[in-house]
Order: structure tokens, then C-alpha cells, then sequence
């Protein structure tokens, strides 16, 4: 899988994948391809948002250093 892929475009990738397993028109051999695939851009998906959820409870401080933000 290509790890250069934005978020957007693995997780469509991931919503074409699953129509075609639950339309139930998939051979079984292609249908183990079809799955370990969406499991690998499922994996992709988590990482990303879960980067992207750490870059976005950090701030900046005043003197430019990273620090975690927390709600009252």
C-alpha cells in the first residue's frame, strides 16, 4: 500500500472494498484478498487520525515549545 495515500483516499478505497464483500458477488479467494486489504487501509486510517488527534491536543507555547493542551 502506497504510505504517500491521504486519509481521504484510504478510507474510500476501504468504502469500495466493503460494498464489494457485502454485495456477496466476490469469490471466496478474492474475497480473502479483498479483506486483508481493507484490514491493512483500516490500520492506515487508525494510524492517521490517531497522529493527527496527538498534533492536535499539543500548542505552542509562548517560548515555542510543544505542550499538551487540556480542557478544564
Amino acid at each position: 500500500m502506497d504510505m504517500q495515500k491521504t486519509f481521504e483516499s484510504a478510507l474510500q478505497e476501504l468504502e469500495v472494498i466493503v460494498k464489494e464483500l457485502e454485495s456477496g458477488n466476490v469469490d471466496l479467494d478474492n474475497a480473502i484478498n479483498k479483506y486483508t486489504e481493507a484490514m491493512k487501509l483500516a490500520k492506515y486510517c487508525s494510524e492517521k487520525l490517531n497522529n493527527a488527534t496527538e498534533k492536535v491536543n499539543k500548542i505552542l507555547t509562548e517560548d515555542n515549545e510543544l505542550k499538551e493542551f487540556k480542557t478544564e
